[in-house]
């Protein structure tokens, strides 16, 4: 018999633990209500003799509080009460000691692990990790209602940055850069006024960016459109200069030409101080600025040339690369780059295709970047296109008092995401008892979603001036509180979901892509859907639905609940759950395929969704890849590519990492094993982030590993 314990984690059972536990009750009671040894003895052979294969701790001890009772020993089953009590409250006592020590002797792997883009070892980024070990602490014990730290522990929803939730911080926004570089802003006391020039502008910029990112957690997004302006500003203060140096007397074609040259320079050195800086600077969190960079050339922009040189430079550097200590280039992990496909560069013949050809290139070259379609977001936001936040969620429309669309400036309160697999588990398949339960922890999410909302109400602008008072976000007053952006749908709050394949199968037996299955799946995402609306209405806060990339929640949840409800076919066997909505990837489908049906599920996911396609050789498929490209614009919202490659930030090789006998990654080329410094794919297998290392030394991980 196993033994389900309050953290969610699985032993085996022990009848010992109910013997000492009754002893130690026992000699806490007057001789005439204590019970024999052979009574304890009996009481636990009771709980052992039960006909189950798994145990809830809790339903364990209320066993024994009822068998003391059936026997009359009131005051020892008082006794017994008092005890558990005491071991709850010292269960209840700070716990961060342990795992504080362990990160500083670099002793817990897990934590070295889970970000590849924070190093554990290096002090900074261990301050942000104790204050997170902290931060989960007080929330577990103190912060959460105990159901709410219950629901969490045993997988039933994944409360999502608890690390940061002892702070009144938010999760993602998209900066209002626009209203910040043209009106200027204020940090570290300090006034920015306006810039003059395409560099200052891009100076400021990534200094807007790292100050931002270091008042809150999650992504960032930055409408690179408003650049273009700068840069007119600078070709027209060249023009000025040449002039005025020349007298007046130079020619049309040489005045061209020699500002050009000039605009050029400019140009580069801009974009490079945004690449370099976003990539050298580090937040207060122990990593560079989770930022986005939306990359749109917006019909009827009156800089629109502007916008296409500066986005032609950005992803000109980006295919170059960054290099590493060892002088080979590589590719950055920020910023993220957004590029949209609209009727002047979907490859039809649009005056930009080019550009969206370039972007091709580094897609195969780079990851990056990822595609919207203008023209299928058009019809899912009321005629809008605008950046998802860094998180890669999607805010719903909004209009303000003058009845314009508003989307930059606007942030998520937080989000929290349900296990869709496990309810099918709970249920066993029964359809009549899926939809109650299913409600049933529905609006435990939405607790937990009104426990975020909750503490950020009376939150004062002074908190962090750049997001409240200086334009990131508002320009509220000192002293102001932010309540009245957390209503009326300004910034969203969401519910995010993992694992719509695995559940289809629990409950009809087919993968969603296919009759049944797929009716079940549209109508499990319509009803999240129809949900969060009915939240939305009945609270007046921006409750939106949210397709989760959250790779490695989709291993905790399903490690959890193979340790609960054992090993299930194409459910818990695999170690992983599916994202979203997203197609299993076992499957046997084929890109195009597959991205035309989870098209069906990405207009029900407004609060968020992605989907990929995996091209195999990347580089070698140029053509498949623009295929892909024209695709996405006419069928899907927002989509990426993957590959299965590998690539060693050390040497530069290119080929694939292979697995020690140590269980680590390593580099055939230089011998390098610092996961931080390879980008290994396997996509193959599931997991939907940049990189999987070295994920445990078990031998069922190691098999699973070596197979892929």
């Amino acid at each position: 018999m196993k033994v389900i314990k309050r953290d969610g984690s699985t032993v085996d059972f022990d009848r010992s633990k109910i013997v000492v536990a009754v002893q130690k009750a026992n000699q806490a009671v007057e001789p005439g209500q204590r019970i024999s040894d052979g009574q304890v003895e009996s009481i636990a052979d009771y709980v052992a003799g039960r006909d189950r294969s798994r145990l809830l701790v809790e339903d364990i001890q209320d066993m024994v509080e009822q068998r003391l009772m059936a026997l009359g020993k009131y005051e020892l089953a008082k006794r017994y009460i008092i005890y558990r009590y005491n071991r709850a409250l010292a269960r209840r006592q700070n716990t961060t000691d342990e795992d504080i020590l362990d990160l500083l002797h670099n002793a817990n792997k897990e934590m070295a692990e889970e970000n590849s883009n924070k190093d554990t070892t290096v002090a900074s980024t261990q301050r942000d990790y104790i204050a997170g070990i902290v931060s989960r602490d007080l929330t577990r014990r103190i912060l959460l209602p105990d159901k709410i730290s219950k629901a969490h522990d045993e997988g039933v929803f994944h409360f999502h940055d608890a690390d940061y939730f002892v702070q009144p911080i938010f999760n993602c926004c998209l900066i209002n850069i626009g209203d910040m570089l043209d009106n200027g802003t204020m940090m570290n006391g300090k006034l920015i006024e306006s810039p003059k020039s395409f560099q200052v502008a891009c100076t400021v910029c990534t200094q807007i960016i790292s100050c931002v990112a270091s008042n809150q957690y999650g992504g960032q997004s930055v409408d690179i459109s408003h650049l273009g302006k700068y840069l007119r500003r600078s070709k027209e203060k060249f023009t000025h200069k040449i002039m005025e140096a020349a007298g007046g007397a130079i020619s049309s074609d040489l005045l061209d030409r020699l500002v050009a040259e000039r605009l050029q320079t400019e140009l580069k050195n801009g974009v490079q101080t945004i690449q370099y800086q976003i990539n050298t600077l580090m937040t207060t969190n122990g990593q560079s600025p989770f930022v986005t960079l939306f990359l749109y050339l917006r019909e009827g922009d009156p800089y629109i040339e502007e916008n296409a040189m500066i986005i032609e430079e950005i992803l000109r550097q980006r295919l170059e690369g960054i290099k590493n200590e060892s002088g080979v280039f590589v590719t950055p992990a920020f910023p993220k780059l957004v590029y949209v496909l609209d009727e002047n560069n979907n490859l039809t013949g649009g005056k930009y295709d080019d550009l969206t050809r370039l972007a091709i290139r580094c897609s195969a070259k780079r990851m990056y970047p990822d595609y919207i379609s203008a023209k299928k977001m058009r019809e899912n936001y009321e005629g809008n296109v605008f950046s998802p936040m860094g998180c890669r969620s999607f805010l719903a429309p909004w209009k303000d008092k003058d009845g314009n669309y508003k989307f930059e400036g606007r942030f998520n309160q937080g989000v929290v995401s349900i296990n869709l697999p496990q309810v099918g588990l709970e249920v066993r398949g029964d359809m009549e008892k899926f939809w109650p339960e299913f409600d049933r922890r529905l609006e435990l999410c939405r607790e937990a979603l009104m426990c975020r909302h909750n503490a950020l109400k009376g939150v004062v602008s002074d908190v962090s001036p750049i997001h409240w008072q200086y334009g990131a976000l508002a320009r509220l007053k000192k002293g102001e509180t932010i309540d009245k952006l957390l209503y009326g749908g300004y910034s969203s709050i969401s519910l995010g979901y993992i694992g719509l394949y695995e559940l289809t199968k629990l409950m009809t037996g087919m993968s969603h892509t296919q009759g049944e299955g797929k009716e079940f799946a549209l109508q499990v995402m319509k009803h999240l859907r129809d949900t969060t609306k009915r939240w939305r209405a009945e609270s007046n806060i921006g409750f939106a639905l949210y397709g989760t990339p959250a790779e490695s929640l989709c291993y905790r949840f399903a490690r959890i609940d193979k340790e609960r409800y054992g090993t299930v076919k194409d459910v818990t066997d695999k170690g992983y759950y599916t994202n979203s909505y997203h197609v299993d990837v076992r499957e046997p489908i084929d890109a195009f395929s597959k991205l035309k049906f989870e098209a069906e599920f990405q207009p029900l996911s407004t609060g968020g969704c992605i989907s990929y396609a995996e091209i195999p050789n990347m580089g070698k498929n140029l053509e498949a890849l623009e295929s892909l490209v024209k695709f996405i614009y006419d069928n899907i919202q927002y989509a990426e590519f993957n590959t299965k490659s590998d690539y060693c930030q050390v040497c530069g090789f290119d080929g694939e990492i292979v697995i020690n006998d140590n269980l680590e990654w390593e580099c055939p080329c230089c011998g390098n094993k610092d996961h931080r410094r390879m980008n290994v794919v396997r996509r193959t297998c599931g997991y939907l982030g940049e990189n999987f290392w070295n994920v445990g030394k078990t031998k069922e991980i190691r098999s699973r590993v070596l197979h892929l």
